[in-house]
């Protein structure tokens, strides 16, 4: 008789429990609703309130931004030349240094009279260069095809030389627009100054004329050669591919090393003009660009932030009347 009554009291149970769980969700649903309804009076309660000091700070911070003048800068990209980059990061320091201590002095002996330290700065960075994986190793793997060649040293020193000498852009910040792209050309006329660094130059272009000479020269006289072979093979009439030539000292060359030589010769003449193009100045200036205005954030504008302060301020204080006023309670 007792088994038989167990399973109904433990049906019971169950029910009980599950009326109690139902019971417990339906309290934490309407508490829920409850505080977003206390939300919702209170926000109508104060609407106007709220309104009024979001138009508040809305004036005030148009009326700031009007008030306070616009900071510009300039971006000059430069290119460091003759392993110049740590010079160039140092005496870009040197400047920014000088214009936080405002030296005067130090500003005339470069050439800028009558500078205003207001807003004014520098500062440089390194211009990140987008890679490319796969061309990558196409470059690799057309590498691979020189290995065996004289050619593949030269290609490797430029490479690193290429990969060691990165564009650098230097920041010009300042507030008065007709003097700021004055001011920075100033300063890289005086980056450029260096008498070290324009000795080294010197000497490598003069090197480089004397190579274009000794190289044109050279082209000349392969030029020469081979017209002579082809007006002689002209006269046989026979054909030239892997034929020899014999020169005034007996020596048999190939004429496929003749003309590999000539191709050789006017790369270098070449390489050398772009040499001479690029090594003018200490520090090559690619761009220099036109004066713009610094943008900053949104939230970093006066015309929102004030508004939000004015807000976040209204609703701690209603936190802390709240809690002051139930602190009595429990008192």
């Amino acid at each position: 008789m007792a088994s038989n009554q167990l399973p109904s009291t433990q049906n019971n149970s169950d029910e009980i429990d599950l009326g109690q769980l139902f019971q417990l969700f339906r309290r934490g649903y309407n508490a829920i609703f409850r505080w977003i309804l206390r939300v919702f009076l209170y926000l109508k309660k104060n609407m106007l309130l709220l309104i009024g000091l979001v138009v508040v700070g809305l004036a005030i911070g148009y009326g700031l931004n009007q008030i306070i003048s616009k900071k510009y800068k300039t971006e000059v990209i430069v290119k460091p030349q003759i392993e110049s980059k740590n010079y160039l990061y140092d005496v870009v320091n040197e400047i920014q240094s000088n214009i936080k201590s405002k030296d005067t002095l130090y500003f005339k002996s470069i050439g800028v009279e009558n500078i205003d330290f207001n807003g004014l700065n520098i500062d440089i960075s390194r211009v990140a260069e987008v890679g490319n994986s796969e061309s990558d190793i196409k470059y690799l793997e057309l590498l691979q095809s020189f290995e065996n060649t004289d050619a593949i040293a030269d290609i490797v020193r430029a490479e690193l030389l290429n990969k060691s000498s990165f564009n650098h852009r230097i920041t010009f910040y300042y507030k008065d627009p007709t003097v700021g792209k004055i001011f920075a050309k100033k300063v890289l006329s005086y980056i450029n100054t260096n008498t070290y660094f324009n000795g080294l130059l010197e000497v490598y272009r003069s090197n480089a004329n004397m190579r274009i000479e000794e190289d044109q020269k050279l082209l000349i006289q392969v030029d020469q050669i081979i017209t002579n072979y082809t007006t002689g093979l002209a006269s046989k009439g026979s054909t030239f591919s892997n034929e020899r030539i014999v020169l005034d000292n007996q020596e048999q060359v190939n004429i496929a090393d003749i003309f590999e030589y000539k191709t050789g010769l006017i790369r270098d003449i070449e390489a050398k003009k772009l040499e001479l193009e690029e090594r003018t100045v200490p520090v090559s200036i690619i761009n220099l660009g036109q004066p713009q205005v610094e943008h900053k954030s949104f939230f970093g504008k006066s015309i929102v932030l004030i508004p939000v302060i004015f807000v976040m301020v209204f609703f701690m204080l209603s936190a802390l009347i709240y809690l002051n006023k139930k602190s009595k309670l429990i008192h």
